[in-house]
């Protein structure tokens, strides 16, 4: 398995291997244009519910994240997309979030290194 990997989407540097959004809305001011990815996995990103419950807070984070495994749990489709090309070498996973601690990428990572370990 590659290295899985986090990037801010405003930070963005062209990277090796499959590139994925992952966030659920498309981030604000980039163009659809300006970046190569190899998929957007907006059904891998949480919830509307949990995403504005979570509103990134970083006192809720714990409790979001164990929401977030329960939900990616049962979301196999949106998942192995990530799994397969995480088989096959680098990715990295791109986000919106300005807290680059506290975010959706950072569980999602964490997941997908467990489910392909």
């Amino acid at each position: 398995m590659g290295p899985i990997e986090i990037q801010r989407v405003y930070d963005h540097e062209p990277a090796e291997g499959a590139v994925f959004l992952v966030d659920r809305m498309w981030p604000r001011g980039v163009r659809k244009d300006d970046l190569r990815l190899d998929g957007w996995a907006r059904d891998a990103a949480p919830s509307t519910e949990l995403r504005k419950w979570f509103g990134h807070r970083p006192e809720r984070f714990a409790e979001f994240a164990e929401r977030y495994r329960e939900e990616l749990a049962g979301r196999d489709d949106a998942v192995r997309p990530l799994l397969d090309a995480a088989a096959k070498g680098r990715v990295t996973l791109l986000y919106g979030a300005k807290d680059t601690e506290h975010n959706q990428a950072v569980v999602l990572r964490d997941y997908l290194k467990e489910r392909a370990g």
